[in-house]
């Protein structure tokens, strides 16, 4: 059994056991989270898809650890006006591990 579901705006792939790198969730290693925004469900052969989301169904996890992606370099310039500018950014991403993924009807 496997679910699709939302988290920040991007959809991922959730089964049992599996660890998912998600947007940064607020919460220490060891943190329970609870996904409500589950847009597929599928066991064996049957699917269920939401007109929006699945009715009653969640993906249940934990978060395993928090960490920062690689760092992204940005640089602008401006010919024949002496503006450069250069900067970075690093992703705040939270890995968690899936334990349970919860249907609603069944």
């Amino acid at each position: 059994m496997y679910a699709i579901i939302k988290s920040g705006g991007k959809q991922y792939k959730a089964a049992k056991d599996d660890v998912v790198i998600v947007d940064h969730i607020a919460g220490d290693a060891g943190t329970a989270v609870e996904f409500g925004e589950v847009l597929l469900l599928v066991d064996g052969e049957s699917s269920t898809v939401g007109s929006s989301n699945v009715a009653g169904a969640t993906v249940k996890g934990e978060i395993v650890r928090q960490v920062k992606d690689k760092k992204i370099n940005a640089f602008n310039y401006k010919a024949k006006k002496n503006e450069r500018k250069r900067w970075g950014h690093r992703q705040k991403l939270t890995h968690v591990r899936i334990l349970e993924v919860v249907s609603g009807g069944k």
